[in-house]
C-alpha cells in the first residue's frame, strides 16, 4: 500500500471529511500552529542565546532553562496537536509533499535535541555546580536554532512543494510531470 493511497484513505474517513467541511477550522488550526511554532522558536532561540553567552548572561543557565522550558514543552504539545490535525484535515496534500516528510523527519531531531539539553542542564542543576559552557555546547545551540528555523521554512514550503523541489517532489514524481 502506498503512502498516497494510505493518505487518501485518511482523507475519507468520516472525521477528516468534517475539519475539511467546517469552513473555520483549518484557518483556526493555522493560526495556533503558527503561534506555537513562534513561541517554541523564541523558547529554544532565548536558551540558546544565553549558552552563546549573548543574552542573560548573568543569569544560571539553569534559571534560563527553568523560565522557558515550559514554554517550549507546552508550544511543543499544542503544535503537535494542531499540526496532527491538519494533516489529518488536509492528508493527502501534506502527505506528497518533501517539505513535510523532510520537516518531519528535523522535528524529531529538534524534539530529541531539546531534551538531550534540558536533561544536561537539570543534571548540572542537581548536582548544584554550574558547569562550564563548553565549545560543543555552543555549536550545538547554533545548529538547533537553524534546525527550528529549517522546520520553520519547511512547514511554510508544503504550500509551494512543487515550486521548491520541482522534480524531487512526490506530487510531481506521481503526477508524472518529472523531467
Amino acid at each position: 500500500m502506498s503512502l498516497e493511497s494510505v493518505a487518501t484513505r485518511l482523507q475519507d474517513t468520516a472525521f477528516s471529511e468534517l475539519l475539511q467541511s467546517v469552513p473555520w477550522v483549518v484557518p483556526t488550526l493555522q493560526t495556533f500552529h503558527i503561534l506555537m511554532i513562534g513561541v517554541v522558536f523564541v523558547s529554544i532561540l532565548m536558551i540558546a542565546l544565553r549558552v552563546l553567552g549573548w543574552v542573560r548572561a548573568e543569569e544560571p543557565l539553569v534559571q534560563v532553562w527553568r523560565r522557558f522550558a515550559p514554554f517550549l514543552w507546552t508550544g511543543v504539545v499544542i503544535m503537535a496537536i494542531s499540526g496532527a490535525l491538519l494533516t489529518v484535515a488536509e492528508p493527502v496534500r501534506e502527505v506528497m509533499t518533501l517539505s513535510f516528510r523532510i520537516k518531519l523527519l528535523l522535528l524529531v531531531a529538534g524534539i530529541v535535541c531539546a531534551a538531550l539539553f534540558g536533561r544536561r542542564v537539570r543534571a548540572a542543576a542537581t548536582s548544584g555546580v554550574e558547569q562550564p559552557i563548553t565549545a560543543a555546547l555552543r555549536l550545538a545551540s547554533a545548529a538547533t536554532v537553524l534546525l527550528w528555523l529549517a522546520i520553520i521554512f519547511l512547514g511554510r514550503a508544503i504550500a509551494y512543494d512543487d515550486w521548491v523541489w520541482g522534480n524531487w517532489s512526490p506530487a510531481v514524481l506521481q503526477r508524472g510531470e518529472a523531467t
